[in-house]
This record gives structure tokens, C-alpha cells and sequence, in this order.
């Protein structure tokens, strides 16, 4: 049976001047409020779309690194990952780019890197992406 995760939003008034809010159905953040000046002008205190689909592929990529490493053999001591959604407005998302930085006992570096792309091009996010942005990667292994 699949999962399904929803989210729920709220939005007031036009594009420019209005705003929202976006909140999880399971309660794991609280309500955050978005706006068109949080897409454009990286508004604090406020997200966006862009935002929340990075926050997506950098959990999913976590997950999906991580597994293919310990199913490789190797011992995962932490992968810090970070992705960054392009957003141009009147053309729409264009790119995701993740970096990791991991500490992985037993791995070279030549393993790690086709590990970590084995991940950008396997995690469900990225596969949901694939297609319609550029994916990008900056895998670095740390010692």
C-alpha cells in the first residue's frame, strides 16, 4: 500500500500584495507563512515552495545515500546535505543542486562519489524532479 503524505495551504488576496501558510497534516512543523516576496526577494521569516522542495530532496537524498552505502557495506557515521532550489520567476524552477558531506569509514573516494550519484538519481524526489530541472551534485568526502 503506498503512503501518502499531505500538506495543507491556506492563501489571501492576489499574488503580489497576498500571502498564506503551508503546514504539515501530521503536525511535525508548525504552520509557516508564504508569500510571492519569499519566492523573489527571499523574505525572512517567511518560505516558499522552492524552500520546501529543497527541505524534500535534502531529506530524501539523506535517506536514500545512507542506504545505499550500508547496503554496500560501509559505515555511515553522518552525511550533512544540503540543496538548493533555482527559482526564475516566469520560468519556474530550473535546477536542484545538493551537496553532501559525509564521514563514511571503509569507503574511497571514487566509491563515494558513485554512491552519491547512485543516490541523486535514485531518491524519489530526485526521481519525481528528473525531467523537468537540472540535478546537480557536489559530493564531498571528508576524512
Amino acid at each position: 500500500m503506498a503512503a501518502v503524505s499531505r500538506a495543507d495551504a491556506t492563501w489571501e488576496g492576489d499574488l503580489t500584495h497576498g500571502g498564506g501558510s503551508v503546514k504539515p497534516a501530521t503536525g511535525a512543523f508548525p504552520e509557516v507563512p508564504v508569500s510571492w516576496s519569499a519566492r523573489t526577494e527571499h523574505t525572512a521569516g517567511k518560505t516558499s515552495p522552492e524552500e520546501l522542495i529543497a527541505a524534500a530532496h535534502a531529506a530524501c537524498y539523506c535517506m536514500a545515500f545512507s542506504n545505499g552505502l550500508s547496503k554496500a557495506g560501509h559505515d555511515v557515521q553522518r552525511l550533512d546535505v544540503s540543496a538548493e532550489v533555482e527559482f526564475v520567476p516566469g520560468t519556474g524552477i530550473t535546477s536542484s543542486t545538493l551537496t553532501v558531506n559525509g564521514r563514511v569509514r571503509g569507503i574511497t573516494e571514487a566509491e563515494f562519489r558513485q554512491e552519491a550519484e547512485a543516490a541523486k538519481d535514485g531518491c524519489p524526489v530526485s526521481q519525481a524532479l528528473k525531467g523537468n530541472v537540472e540535478l546537480r551534485l557536489n559530493a564531498n568526502l571528508e576524512l
